[in-house]
């Protein structure tokens, strides 16, 4: 995929940041409600989050180079591990500000023209979500997908302080704002350490969900029934970008030609798999007769 198509829907983060900032702080201003003030400090974050998925998709989708020869699409994950330590990082400024309101809560001031800014903040990042989190998938990006989710995310806290000023308006309990902006700040805290999570395992060279390694095993079955054998099948997902090991265990008299027509064949099927998805795939042929091929099976030569 082009730089500037993954570019392109980074900045509609961007765009949806600044305008529910902007509105979400109009909110508080008419509300005096910490519940939207702490809602205003996550889209914040969210501002934050998308210029850093910015810089780390540009680096991102440099070429390889000399340096970097297996690229840098690595970049996306540091993009998501901070997004991820910020996230957290609000959680507890949430928190900080809205345990005073507990202790000392303060009356909240048109609510009614309050709310209807905040709901009008909710759909834009619902919308942006919807884009990031459809793309994301699409091309295999957990920086758009990480942006997404915290913007869905955005979208369910904001429902829940809306309720929370809603219960406030029935039932007149003025605790409700900030135990409600608590709450909040605790499930941003879930999600934040989601994507670190997520960020650690890229990070780690983790292998290609159960799925995935039973679709492609099932394309080599194929060939099983050629007695064309494989092993030492191993994966790892670098950003956008797949990484596919294996061995081919094919008759020692086939000559270099037929097994490079072979070796051929078999990554075109696997990258077939993937379809818009930037997809690697490395392969060793090896004799099957020969004793010696069965020493390579791990990471480590017997």
């Amino acid at each position: 995929m082009a730089t500037a198509s993954l570019k392109k829907f980074v900045y509609i983060a961007i765009a949806a940041a600044i305008l529910t900032i902007s509105l979400k702080l109009i909110a508080y201003l008419l509300t005096n409600s910490v519940g939207i003030l702490s809602d205003a400090l996550e889209s914040c974050v969210n501002l934050i989050a998308a210029l850093v998925a910015l810089i780390m998709i540009k680096l991102a989708e440099k070429p390889p180079d000399q340096e970097h020869e297996f690229g840098h699409n690595k970049a996306e994950y540091f993009s998501s591990a901070i997004e991820g330590g910020l996230i957290v990082l609000a959680a507890f400024s949430i928190i900080w500000s809205a345990v005073p309101r507990i202790i000392r809560p303060q009356p909240l001031e048109n609510v009614g023209v309050g709310l209807l800014v905040a709901v009008g903040a909710s759909l834009i990042n619902l919308a942006a979500s919807a884009i990031l989190v459809k793309n994301g998938k699409k091309y295999n990006s957990i920086t758009l997908e990480a942006d997404g989710k915290h913007l869905m995310t955005d979208v369910l806290t904001s429902g829940g302080v809306l309720l929370g000023i809603g219960l406030i308006k029935v039932t007149g309990w003025m605790r409700l704002d900030g135990i409600v902006a608590v709450g909040v700040a605790l499930n941003i805290i879930w999600t934040g350490y989601q994507l670190l999570k997520r960020s650690a395992l890229g990070l780690l060279d983790t292998s290609f969900p159960k799925e995935q390694m039973d679709s492609i095993k099932l394309v080599l079955e194929k060939y099983e029934q050629q007695n064309i054998q494989y092993h030492s099948l191993m994966t790892r997902q670098s950003g956008q970008r797949k990484f596919i090991l294996l061995h081919i265990l094919v008759p020692g008299k086939m000559d270099i030609q037929q097994g490079h027509n072979l070796a051929e064949k078999i990554e075109n099927d696997l990258r077939g798999l993937f379809p818009n998805t930037q997809t690697t795939v490395f392969t060793h042929l090896e004799p099957i007769e020969d004793p010696v091929s069965m020493l390579d099976i791990n990471i480590d030569r017997l």
